[in-house]
């Protein structure tokens, strides 16, 4: 991993529900559904910067399910790190309020969710993604996810790794 000034350079890895296999750049699932750090409606991938924490995070409810576990070579800028409080504050951010388990209640019943914004303001600011820790269960502080809004264009590159083509196969 190469997180330099407000760039990350290096691998991510996915787990994504079977359905979406075929689909592994487009976000569609964070869109429908939402996330921590997307309201329903805006694309996100989520993302993790090792194979385990991405099972994870796509598996924090219930038993494993299946899971298709997808790496992409990435170079994303600019990417905001939460994990720098000056910064976090300047956006009326907290680490606190990134933990808060909360959002996806608040998110289902229709009231506010702290971080959406937070993301929200981020994208206006014109930030690619953010780093941040993972909170699922079993995850330490050095487990990072790498959250993305935008990931195609001529200034970025985010390519899934497949010489194999397995994902044109499923």
């Amino acid at each position: 991993m190469a997180l330099t000034g407000d760039a990350y350079r290096g691998p991510l890895y996915r787990a994504l529900n079977p359905v979406y296999a075929r689909m592994p750049l487009s976000g569609r699932g964070a869109e429908l559904y939402g996330g921590r750090f997307n309201p329903k409606g805006t694309p996100a991938l989520y993302s993790a910067l090792d194979p385990v924490t991405a099972l994870r995070e796509a598996n924090q409810v219930g038993s494993l399910q299946p899971t298709i576990l997808v790496s992409y070579r990435a170079d994303i800028a600019p990417v905001f790190d939460t994990r720098e409080a000056g910064q976090l504050s300047a956006f009326g951010m907290t680490h606190e309020a990134l933990a808060d388990p909360g959002w996806r209640l608040a998110m289902l019943e229709g009231r506010r969710v702290p971080t959406q914004d937070f993301a929200r303001d981020l994208i206006a600011a014109g930030f690619a993604g953010l780093l941040v820790r993972s909170f699922a269960k079993g995850a330490r502080d050095a487990d990072l996810n790498l959250v993305l809004w935008n990931w195609s264009s001529e200034r970025y590159s985010l390519d899934v790794i497949d010489d194999e083509g397995r994902l044109d196969k499923m």
